[in-house]
């Protein structure tokens, strides 16, 4: 495309009409910043859509019960995907930190993703049960790791060739573009209530969100990014090691951490709202229905929060793993006093928004409130030693899953709404910060 029809295109999107603003960037990056625009705004975007696609929350679990993979194994989905994608930026941040360009890195992690993807839509073809579960998590470790490449590398690019007082611009278009097709997806696939048991269609959902991968790959391609700085601090995993005493002479960010590790159970719980839904669904309420809910929670979740967030991170915490936990315990309640029956695929997608939307006040609350909670000199620290711990404990929590099989995934439901009331106990222990 014509560097002046990307140049206006650019003015007319971030407003600009005169001097280009050219913020803590190289002035040799200023003059390709309208094309490292619209190549970030198209990697970022697609990158997002295979997130949905695939998601560890929503997707998987459907397929999973499709296949008729153990429920065992639907409890290591949400683990191995968030474990996954922290384990790059624990151990290998500081090697691609040296490198003076990192969009390779991110290219790299972009043709990782996508060719997990295509061997999970290959395995929802030919596999089913036991034998697909395994071959799926396997896959889903590969596809976490790669997308903590793309993750380590994209903040770095972003900063060296797109102005600081654009960047906002860019990730809200990213976001809201994203948002809407995903929402317009999950609209078109109300038509298609034989996606309930159907796992090939699945697959080819699975090869869609490779495709995705590679047009970002393509757009990522598009940026022009100068050679930077090569200093990037230590290994966060050495750096966790080093401070584990911090535990143990620090109450605050002790009590912090036995917080975050309760507030699990927000994250470990949508997969099996998701598995309920599968089993007892109408043909209308399908995957369709909980892809537009989950986007719509997204959508929801930030504004009711952070506005709370800036008087009270704790109570933001506390309100949401109070709502998380009415939600595990209503569907728990429901079926041991009236049967399963009772519980109607309506109300199980209603509270699965409720969980999406308070697993999003949990995310906001929790980052919050360790920013505040420590200063230049600890902040460090406390992130490497938190996600380290938070990381290897979500691992071992997955084996909840194994409560689904011998009792169903309300059973599941019920202990995790359990856990998040100690959570709320455990939040509210807490020191304000702000």
């Amino acid at each position: 495309m014509d560097e002046d029809a990307i140049g206006w295109m650019y003015d007319k999107i971030t407003g600009e009409e005169d001097a280009r603003v050219c913020k803590d960037i190289p002035d040799s990056a200023c003059r390709h910043q309208p094309r490292n625009f619209f190549g970030y705004l198209a990697g970022n975007t697609f990158s997002k859509i295979a997130d949905e696609l695939s998601s560890a929350r929503l997707i998987l679990p459907w397929l999973f019960a499709a296949l008729g993979a153990p429920m065992a194994l639907v409890g290591f989905l949400v683990p191995i995907r968030e474990a996954g994608v922290l384990m790059p930026q624990l151990l290998v941040a500081a090697l691609v930190r040296s490198r003076p360009k990192r969009k390779g890195v991110w290219m790299l992690g972009a043709v990782l993703s996508a060719g997990a993807l295509v061997a999970m839509a290959v395995v929802a073809l030919m596999l089913e049960g036991v034998a697909a579960g395994v071959c799926l998590l396997v896959l889903l470790v590969v596809y976490s790791v790669a997308r903590g490449l793309c993750s380590v590398a994209a903040k770095d690019v972003l900063g060296k060739t797109v102005s600081k007082t654009r960047r906002g611009t860019l990730m809200g278009y990213s976001s809201g573009v994203s948002g809407v097709l995903v929402f317009g997806l999950g609209l078109g696939l109300m038509a298609w209530p034989e996606l309930k048991q159907n796992a090939a269609l699945l697959g080819v959902f699975l090869a869609i969100a490779a495709m995705c991968w590679g047009a970002g790959l393509l757009g990522f391609a598009w940026i022009r990014e100068q050679a930077g700085s090569t200093e990037g601090g230590g290994n966060a995993f050495s750096v966790a090691l080093s401070q584990l005493t911090l535990l143990r002479s620090d109450l605050s960010f002790r009590r912090f951490v036995w917080a975050r590790a309760l507030l699990l159970s927000l994250a470990l719980a949508p997969p099996y709202y998701v598995v309920l839904v599968q089993q007892q669904g109408g043909s209308w309420l399908g995957l369709g229905v909980l892809l537009m809910l989950s986007g719509l929670a997204a959508s929801c979740s930030g504004p009711l929060w952070g506005r709370l967030s800036d008087r009270s991170s704790r109570w933001v915490m506390a309100l949401a793993a109070s709502g998380s936990a009415a939600a595990g315990l209503a569907v728990w309640l429901s079926t041991q006093f009236f049967g399963p029956e009772a519980v109607s695929p309506l109300l199980v997608a209603s509270l699965y928004f409720l969980v999406m939307v308070c697993h999003g006040g949990v995310r906001l609350g929790r980052k919050a409130y360790l920013v505040d909670l420590a200063n230049a000199d600890n902040r460090a620290a406390y992130v490497a030693v938190s996600n380290t711990l938070i990381g290897g404990l979500m691992l071992l929590a997955g084996s909840v899953g194994v409560l689904g099989d011998l009792w169903g995934p309300a059973t599941v439901l019920g202990v995790l709404g359990a856990v998040a009331i100690l959570a709320v106990i455990q939040v509210l222990r807490l020191p304000e910060v702000e």
